[in-house]
């Protein structure tokens, strides 16, 4: 039988890449992420935080203990529960707990559906109800200050690197200004910026379709100045001659003309934070936050907002509702002679 306790720390995202290599070779996992790429069209950072979750149930139950395979069959109800007493007891947030019990009861769901287990040891293993935390959000001035940044930063790089970096920098100045405009104007996820082509967004209307999470499609809108943003990008790539005007090529390319990634996407942004003196915790994602609340804000129906995001159920969209009624507050407080 497993051991259900022990007194060493639990592995955390950082784990052995060993021990993940070892995880990830097990056949039964291996069916699993193939099982929820194929399917349910998961993406690689999703299948990497299965991948996480389960290297450290694994660790927990049997590479602590010398044991360097997986028995899955083997795990009890009273297993899978101190594995979550464990976390918990060494801090780790609510949510966390919550995401690893539903990471190993999916598998467990697959292992019962392939006929490998009887049963689901995770099935009553409890998730609590974690506090929702409200999204963070650029405010307007915010915004400018961090649309205006990619150029000026770029504009330094060239002036101290001399005259031949100079159309290299003006590019990426202007190709991440165009960047930070769709991800503002539009609200996507980063790597659904990194998935755009040329052809995907028609200047004349600003109208385009994005394939966001588990491969569906939303339609989305871009605002003038976006559009103006992207034109100015494509026209300046064009004349360094990275690219032609294929409807197929990506929209936002690196110096060598290939698609940028979204990592890449990440760093520059983190040079912007600093050069727009914003705070270095903010991540591209808050951009999507802001987009949604500035809509609310103006007035702009729910469920059209929930459309734009791509959101599933209404009820993920809502939080934005009460951000915007924060703001409110938060300027009730401020104005009114009465308040407090």
């Amino acid at each position: 039988m497993m051991p259900t306790s022990s007194g060493k720390g639990t592995p955390a995202a950082g784990a052995p890449s060993s021990e993940r290599s070892l995880v990830a070779r097990d056949a039964r996992v291996d069916g699993f992420l193939r099982h929820l790429r194929s399917e349910r069209q998961a993406s690689p950072h999703t299948l990497s935080g299965y991948l996480i979750d389960l290297t450290q149930f694994a660790s927990f139950a049997w590479f602590e203990h010398g044991r360097r395979a997986c028995a899955w069959e083997e795990v009890q109800p009273h297993q899978a529960r101190n594995f979550i007493v464990r976390l918990n007891r060494q801090g780790l947030a609510r949510t966390s707990l919550n995401r690893k019990t539903s990471s190993l009861r999916s598998f467990y769901r697959y292992l019962v559906r392939e006929g490998v287990v009887a049963t689901n040891p995770f099935v009553a293993v409890p998730t609590s109800k974690a506090p929702r935390r409200l999204p963070g959000v650029f405010d307007p001035g915010q915004a400018e200050r961090l649309l205006a940044a990619p150029e000026a930063y770029w504009r330094r790089h060239a002036e101290a690197a001399g005259p031949s970096s100079a159309p290299g920098a003006m590019l990426a100045g202007v190709r991440d200004r165009a960047l930070i405009e769709v991800l503002y104007s539009a609200g996507l996820r980063i790597s659904e910026a990194a998935g755009l082509n040329v052809g995907d967004i028609d200047p004349g209307t600003g109208l385009f379709r994005v394939r966001g999470k588990g491969g569906k499609e939303r339609l989305c809108v871009l605002g003038g100045p976006a559009i103006a943003a992207v034109t100015a990008y494509l026209r300046q790539r064009a004349g360094l001659g990275l690219g032609g005007a294929a409807a197929t090529e990506a929209l936002f390319v690196n110096h060598r003309g290939g698609r940028l990634t979204a990592r890449s996407m990440q760093r520059c942004f983190k040079l912007y934070l600093r050069e727009a003196d914003l705070p270095a915790d903010y991540t591209p994602h808050r951009l999507r936050h802001s987009f949604a609340t500035h809509l609310l804000a103006a007035g702009a129906d729910l469920r059209s907002v929930q459309e734009m995001l791509g959101h599933a159920s209404l009820s993920t969209t809502q939080i934005y509702t009460h951000v915007d009624a924060q703001r409110l507050k938060d300027a009730y407080l401020k104005a009114h002679p009465r308040a407090r």
